[in-house]
């Protein structure tokens, strides 16, 4: 995560500045919109550059598209309206010494009204259900095994892993249980999108709180960074486009009950403290934690970054649909495209965050392309339990530190830390 946030936002000499004219960058139906736009070098304006824009509904082909030259630098862009709910993006480019760089802003339009499109199943308690009732029956043949270049003074580090799913399938993780005997609430961290190791929750366990750091692909997680990368090209390679014509071999079918196996786990250990256990991921993360917290009554709380798996039809209706994107760019033929319709609708998080009822931090931004507002809203719009949320306007696919910082402050809090 902090890899990719380091990249994501680095300083450039030249920079594009795209500002919606309103505070919030939040406006209502019908109302217009402006942006000016900003290029500079050194934080002076260029004079004489070229830039080239799009302005688009969100993730949708462009409204209006040109290419001009700034004699100051500057632009003021009137790029009209929306007549109801959503998201209206300006992007701006121009090249500086061979390379394209980027600005964008998006502006809001009554997102606390965005409805989602996502039919929910008349099976889909039931499919679940029994999905999980099948995953009980196999027995979980707990491994630990402990690292000791990883554990501190006040805690014990372990390679964790369960079967899960079929026999001899099994998921991975790293285990961190405070050293000093008692008992402890619990923290289930579940992964982003990718092919990786992990470090695990150290310090988070340091202040008294048992930490699970899983993966999803059934692999263990204490391997050479090569072997993630060779199987990202490899037998991992778009994991998650697998099998969406079946409702029984998505990815993700196992990927959900790996998630509540890793409950199984922690309520069954004699340090946890019966009574708290939150779960946190962004992206795909986000996702997994509502679903999690949906498949068992046990999880107590959430976090929730910019959820992918969202609202996976939009598209289908004229409007963004969530990461990864499965009917965007589609070759597939109508028959096939309506039954992946009908199975995707059991894996999306907008139909489990029906079902929520637990509190949940969510965070997002207008700028993300990767998990669209517009999906997101989708979401979070839907849930009917406490929640609260934390919108950064500019932020694209990522979380600055201190948003990660006041989740944990919301996670502690709940524990009572």
């Amino acid at each position: 995560m902090v890899a990719v946030l380091s990249a994501q936002l680095q300083e450039r000499m030249v920079k594009v500045d795209v500002v919606p004219d309103r505070v919030g960058w939040k406006y209502e139906p019908g109302q217009q919109v402006k942006f000016d736009i900003k290029v500079t070098k050194n934080r002076l304006p260029l004079e004489n550059v070229t830039v080239w824009y799009e302005v688009a509904q969100d993730m949708m082909e462009p409204l209006m598209r040109d290419t001009v030259v700034l004699r100051n630098g500057r632009l003021t862009l009137k790029a009209g309206t929306m007549d109801m709910p959503g998201f209206l993006r300006c992007r701006v480019w121009t090249r500086y010494e061979g390379r394209s760089i980027e600005g964008r802003a998006t502006a809001a339009f009554a997102p606390e009204m965005i409805k989602p499109s996502a039919v929910l199943p008349e099976d889909f308690k039931v499919f679940w259900e029994n999905a999980k009732q099948a995953n009980a029956r196999i027995p979980m043949n707990t491994k630990l095994r402990i690292l000791p270049e990883r554990c501190t003074e006040k805690v014990n580090v372990y390679e964790w892993t369960v079967q899960n799913y079929r026999p001899n399938s099994r998921m991975y993780g790293i285990l961190c249980v405070p050293a000093k005997p008692g008992k402890y609430p619990a923290l289930l961290r579940v992964p982003g999108a990718g092919v990786r190791g992990y470090g695990g929750a150290i310090a988070e366990a340091e202040k008294g709180i048992i930490t699970l750091e899983i993966g999803i692909h059934g692999i263990p997680v204490t391997l050479e960074p090569s072997v993630y990368a060779n199987l990202a090209q490899g037998g991992l390679y778009r994991y998650q486009y697998q099998n969406w014509d079946n409702r029984d071999e998505v990815y993700y079918k196992r990927v959900y009950m790996g998630c509540v196996r890793a409950v199984d786990y922690l309520c069954s250990m004699e340090e946890f403290d019966g009574d708290n256990l939150l779960v946190q991921g962004g992206s795909q993360g986000g996702a997994l934690a509502i679903v999690t917290a949906v498949l068992d009554t046990r999880v107590t709380g959430i976090v929730s970054f910019y959820p992918a798996l969202s609202d996976l039809c939009g598209y289908e209706k004229g409007r963004a649909g969530g990461w990864p994107h499965l009917f965007k760019y589609s070759t597939d033929t109508v028959e096939i495209r309506r039954k992946k319709q009908e199975v995707s609708s059991y894996y999306d998080v907008v139909n489990f965050a029906r079902m929520l009822k637990v509190p949940v931090f969510f965070y997002l931004g207008y700028n993300d392309m990767v998990c669209p507002p517009t999906t997101t809203f989708s979401v979070y719009n839907t849930i009917t339990s406490p929640k609260e949320i934390v919108i950064m306007e500019e932020a694209e696919h990522y979380a600055y530190p201190e948003h990660w910082s006041q989740a944990l402050r919301w996670i502690y809090s709940k524990m009572g830390k």
